[in-house]
C-alpha cells in the first residue's frame, strides 16, 4: 500500500481566457474543478497505475466533504483528519497566455489534530510506502516532516519526501528512501546554478551522501536523472508532446516511479517520466492510456 499525506488539500477550479483584463470583468472558454495538493495528485496517478493507495491528511468544511467524495469516486481510499473548523482550500488556476493562481489557506490545524495524524501514520505496516510532499501549512510546526520520519524510522517503511529547501534536507539524517528534487530546488539548496547533467548529478550524488538512499531529479525539457542507493546514475530524456500544463508533472513522476520500481530503477524512471510528461501533455492530471503511450517512447 502505498499512503500519501497532503496536510492542506484543496479543490481546485481551472479556468481557461483568451485574456484576461485587470480591472474588468473577465469570462472564460472553459471551466472544470479537480482536486488538489501534491500528495493526493500522487494517489491519483497511483490509482491509473494500479497501485494500491490511500491518501491521510487534513479536511474541513463543504470543501473538504467535496474532496472526499470525489476522490471516492475515482477509486481512491482516504482517512483524513476531519476538522471543525473552517474550510479546505480553494484554488482559483486561470489559464491565459500567462498561467495565473490564486491559491486559499485552508483551515487551522491544531496539535490534536497532529496527533489523530500520527495515529493513523502508526497503522503504516513495515513494506509500506509513504509519501510526503509539498510545503507546511503555517499553522502546523516547520519541522512537521522531521517528527513523521523519525516517528516512522526502523520500522521498514518507505519514506518518500517530494519538498524543498530545509523541509527536505533536514529529513536526509532519517535515510528517506526517495527524495525528488527539480533541478532548481537542487541549485537552491547548495546555493549554486546548476546548468549541466554532470553539475547536477554531482549535487544528486551529495544529497545521497547527506542521508537519502535514491534521489531523482527532474530537469524540465531536459528530462530527469537517478542517482540510486547503489550511487549508480541513470538518465532519462523527455517524451514528445506539447506542453499544456504544468500542475502535478512531478508528483506524477513521483507516483510513476514508485509504482514501477518493483521492476527495477530503470524501468521505475521510465515510467514516472512517462507519467510526468503525460499530465504535462493534458489538461488535468496522467490517465493510464497516455501513460503507457509515452512510455514506449521510451
Amino acid at each position: 500500500m502505498v499512503y500519501t499525506v497532503t496536510f492542506n488539500p484543496a479543490v481546485d477550479y481551472v479556468v481557461r481566457c483568451d485574456e484576461v483584463r485587470k480591472g474588468a470583468v473577465n469570462r472564460t472558454e472553459s471551466e472544470f474543478f479537480c482536486f488538489g495538493g501534491k500528495g493526493i495528485n500522487v494517489s491519483q496517478v497511483l490509482s491509473q497505475l494500479d497501485t494500491d493507495t490511500r491518501a491521510l491528511g487534513f479536511v474541513a468544511g463543504f470543501t473538504g466533504a467535496a474532496i472526499e467524495q470525489g476522490l471516492a469516486e475515482l477509486g481512491i481510499q482516504t482517512d483524513f483528519v476531519h476538522i471543525e473548523q473552517g474550510f479546505s482550500r480553494i484554488n482559483v488556476k486561470i489559464k491565459a497566455a500567462e498561467e495565473t493562481e490564486i491559491n486559499g489557506q485552508g483551515p487551522v490545524i491544531e496539535e490534536r489534530h497532529l496527533a489523530q495524524l500520527y495515529e493513523k501514520l502508526d497503522g503504516i505496516a513495515e513494506g509500506d510506502t509513504l509519501v510526503l510532499a509539498g510545503s507546511v501549512p503555517k499553522s502546523m510546526p516547520s519541522d512537521i516532516y522531521e517528527r513523521i520520519l523519525a516517528r516512522l524510522s526502523d520500522r521498514g517503511i518507505r519514506t518518500v519526501v517530494d519538498a524543498s529547501g530545509a523541509l527536505l534536507t533536514n529529513v536526509l539524517k532519517y535515510h528517506p528512501w526517495l527524495i525528488k528534487p527539480n533541478s532548481h530546488e537542487l541549485s537552491e539548496i547548495f546555493g549554486r546554478e546548476l546548468t549541466t547533467a554532470d553539475e547536477i548529478a554531482e549535487y544528486a550524488e551529495k544529497l545521497r551522501e547527506m542521508g537519502a538512499r535514491n534521489v531523482l531529479v527532474s530537469m524540465a525539457g531536459d528530462g530527469a536523472l537517478l542517482v540510486d542507493e547503489s550511487g549508480e546514475r541513470h538518465c532519462c530524456g523527455v517524451c514528445s508532446g506539447v506542453v499544456k500544463n504544468s500542475v502535478g508533472a512531478g508528483d506524477s513522476m513521483v507516483a510513476g516511479f514508485v509504482a514501477g520500481f518493483d521492476k527495477g530503477s530503470e524501468y521505475a524512471l521510465k515510467l514516472g517520466t512517462a507519467c510526468g510528461g503525460a499530465t504535462a501533455f493534458s489538461d488535468g492530471l496522467a490517465q493510464r492510456e497516455e501513460i503507457y503511450r509515452l512510455l514506449e517512447q521510451l
